[in-house]
């Protein structure tokens, strides 16, 4: 009998999937795949019932003979395991990311005789409100405010792109490209005070409250479901970022990063040019377990982000800095530098891990962005987030179509670099 493979990450199962069994069953011994909790993790879908739950579904369904675990986006483990005579998928991977998986199990077929089998995905409005709640689920802050941790635990890096909008948040979602064989996005989104009040035209100054920045995140979360990084400044005044923290839990957000210094709030990347003035270490450290003590759930984290390096205090200030907030309870470091060239930003990875193993590091290349995500990992990065180049190419994008039309009394010397409206809303999904 012939040996057919399909593989499933869905927790619900609906006639689709049925479908694809059938069809499968016609054709010989049916095994399906249950992508693993890693796998499933590393693509962003953060599972909401546990891989074993998820293989005893499957073995549940009708027609089918057996229930492998993949390991491999791409099939290699599987392929390698069991020489299926076919794999039969859902048309829906003929376009788009998911072709070059398909072009790569092709290849893999093709050196033994195998043979992918494409059958029609089904549409209808049973179907889509299966794939609708599932999406919903893991929108949900009980979901998301831990795929963070679970991101750290099985990722080389965890790459974070700010988002400042529900528009921007679906780009940041929804972005996916094949490299060298593989499928990569986006991990995590930031929601970045600088970005946050630069959309709003307000100085970043701390001047836009607590209560409007949080509407960002609601208007973020609506659409997306991705773990979110809250850019907490510094956190305010102790009695103030406990009700901060409370607040971003039940949000859903998995994270927030304040910076040890106080008083009136200046970009870092100022530096010593304008006056900033760094909190005590036991300042700081009080901050930072009074926010441990009052949230709720295990899943969130408080990341301290320090500003020795950006004010000159030098590297020993840094490291003990970051010792002390570990001893109060930070979840994470983050170190920050306005220089070009990341050197110190590796050097003190490099001695804080000497001491420190498992604590994650968070860096943010604003300014020294020639490094890359690989050399981050080498010197035992964990987090990395693009801070705000989705808000800085947008605007000279719009400067110049702005200037253009002043320019020519009309919209059609602009138009050939615009995206058409309909691609736009294609982003946006439909209830």
């Amino acid at each position: 009998m012939k040996t057919v493979y399909t593989c499933f990450c869905t927790e619900i199962i609906h006639e689709g999937h049925l479908n694809i069994i059938h069809e499968a069953h016609r054709l010989g011994k049916v095994v399906v795949g249950a992508l693993s909790d890693k796998a499933l993790i590393r693509y962003n879908k953060i599972p909401t019932i546990s891989q074993a739950e998820r293989v005893k579904l499957y073995r549940g369904l009708p027609d089918v003979e057996e229930v492998v675990i993949q390991e491999d986006m791409l099939y290699d483990d599987v392929i390698a395991l069991i020489h299926p005579d076919y794999v039969v998928h859902g048309d829906n991977w003929k376009d788009g990311p998911k072709a070059k998986i398909r072009s790569h199990v092709e290849v893999l077929l093709n050196a033994y005789g195998g043979q992918i089998i494409d059958i029609p995905y089904t549409y209808n409005e049973n179907v889509k409100k299966v794939d609708r709640q599932l999406r919903e689920k893991l929108a949900m802050p009980e979901y998301r405010r831990k795929a963070l941790r679970q991101l750290i635990s099985v990722t080389p890096i965890v790459k974070t792109m700010e988002a400042h909008s529900g528009l921007t948040g679906l780009i940041v979602e929804k972005t996916v490209i094949e490299h060298e064989g593989r499928l990569d996005q986006f991990d995590a989104m930031w929601i970045s005070s600088l970005c946050d009040s630069t959309e709003k035209g307000k100085p970043d100054i701390e001047l836009v409250d607590m209560t409007s920045r949080f509407r960002t995140i609601e208007d973020i979360t609506e659409v997306t479901t991705k773990p979110i990084i809250f850019d907490g400044d510094t956190g305010g005044l102790t009695e103030h970022f406990v009700y901060t923290v409370r607040s971003l839990e039940r949000l859903g957000v998995s994270a927030v990063i304040i910076e040890d210094k106080k008083g009136l709030k200046k970009n870092s990347l100022f530096g010593t040019e304008v006056v900033q003035t760094q909190a005590s270490i036991e300042e700081f450290s009080e901050k930072i377990a009074a926010g441990k003590r009052a949230q709720l759930t295990d899943d969130f984290m408080i990341i301290a982000r320090i500003e020795s390096l950006i004010l000159e205090k030098g590297m020993d200030d840094a490291l003990e800095r970051a010792r002390a907030f570990v001893r109060a309870g930070a979840d994470g470091i983050m170190i920050h530098s306005r220089k070009k060239d990341p050197a110190e930003i590796l050097e003190f990875c490099d001695k804080f891990r000497l001491e420190d193993r498992n604590t994650p590091i968070v860096v943010v290349p604003s300014s020294f962005n020639i490094i890359t995500e690989a050399e981050l990992v080498q010197h035992g990065v964990n987090i990395v987030i693009y801070a705000n180049q989705l808000t800085r190419s947008a605007f000279p994008a719009m400067q110049k179509t702005a200037e253009d039309i002043l320019k020519y009394h009309r919209a059609k010397e602009v138009d050939d670099r615009l995206l058409p409206i309909k691609e736009i809303i294609t982003l946006i999904d439909e209830l």
